[in-house]
């Protein structure tokens, strides 16, 4: 059909086309929109928009025990060499109780994000193969960063005990079944277990004085009201070095470097080996790029001159690991206690 201009038919063709044409804009536009959106979507997601550098806020550093002690110490060292590696703060936070439980589920619970670190110590898989049950996962809500150093306890002996080795102290403890003791901080703590793992593999009887924390243990020792302590390194020095007491053993499996003349417990009972250590944690789902760059920064910091001396002043070995490495020995350690704990039948107070 023909339809000619100026006739009311045109007209209304006219009108009806222009409907359409602003139909069809209105359409464009909508869809441009959306796309407009999308595309912003897209930008917002992408990796290179979204992640900020980190750390680009300051970071806090959880001490899960009391203020003043060895732990302390370090953790203040290493805050202060990571805030130069960072160049963000690195703030010591001391959230101690329960044996360091309480700290612990804190860092468990933060936000996965690298801003929350943990001093974990050699207690950590202690508790967890001790403690029937934990409000955390300790392989799993705390992730491993990278070890700091390693150090081993120092069987110790009163200044005047009549045996001058561990095979004489091993003799005499078979001989006077019960007679001998030694004391710890407690009931599941590492000096307990070390001691436990020793009776076990020697076939000795020696008896257990707990106290709770403190320096009860040492003084008990040195006043020679207690026969043996197994005493970190950093603690043990000073009184070892004064002559108020004396050096049987050291548990790690060769000699250390702050007591070279001391030997091995594994020199009479192979296989003995008790080492402790210090390292990073954070909370458990932190991305991958987030840990990286934090064992970066330890390894780094970890071949400081300065602070690697002051760590073997007080008498670890210092050393970094991957990840991964330090996840193992965590693993290594749980299973190793859990077989002490359930071998000797010992129970949480």
């Amino acid at each position: 059909m023909i339809v000619r201009p100026g006739t009311a038919l045109a007209s209304a063709v006219a009108t009806v086309a222009s409907g359409a044409s602003v139909v069809a804009a209105a359409a464009l536009k909508s869809a441009l929109a959306t796309v407009a959106v999308a595309a912003a979507a897209l930008v917002q997601a992408s990796p290179a928009a979204a992640a900020e550098p980190y750390p680009a806020k300051p970071i806090k550093f959880v001490n899960v025990y009391p203020p003043g002690g060895s732990s302390d110490v370090i953790a203040r060292l290493v805050a202060q060499k990571m805030s130069e590696e960072l160049a963000q703060p690195v703030i010591v936070e001391n959230k101690a109780g329960a044996a360091g439980v309480i700290g612990n589920e804190y860092v468990a619970r933060q936000p996965a994000d690298g801003y929350t670190l943990v001093l974990i110590t050699g207690a950590y898989p202690v508790q967890a193969a001790m403690l029937k049950s934990l409000p955390f996962d300790a392989l799993r809500d705390i992730a491993t960063v990278s070890t700091l150093t390693r150090y081993a306890f120092v069987m110790n002996v009163a200044a005047g005990a009549p045996y001058a080795n561990v095979a004489e102290l091993i003799a005499y403890a078979k001989a006077h079944p019960g007679a001998l003791n030694y004391a710890t901080s407690g009931v599941g703590s590492v000096h307990h277990l070390s001691a436990e793992l020793f009776n076990a593999m020697a076939g000795t009887d020696i008896r257990h004085v707990p106290f709770r924390g403190g320096a009860g243990p040492m003084t008990e020792l040195v006043a020679g009201r207690v026969d043996v302590l197994f005493e970190a390194m950093t603690l043990s020095l000073p009184y070892v070095k004064a002559g108020k007491t004396r050096a049987l053993a050291v548990t790690s499996r060769t000699r250390t470097a702050a007591l070279p003349a001391v030997p091995t417990v594994a020199e009479t009972l192979p296989g003995y080996e008790v080492t402790s250590f210090l390292g990073i944690g954070t909370t458990g789902g932190t991305p991958a790029p987030v840990i990286e760059r934090l064992n970066q920064a330890v390894r780094h910091m970890l071949s400081s001159p300065d602070l690697r001396q002051k760590l073997l002043d007080l008498g670890g070995e210092p050393g970094a690991s991957s990840p991964e490495e330090m996840h193992d020995l965590v693993a290594a350690e749980v299973a190793k206690w859990r077989a002490v704990i359930e071998t000797r039948h010992i129970e949480p107070e």
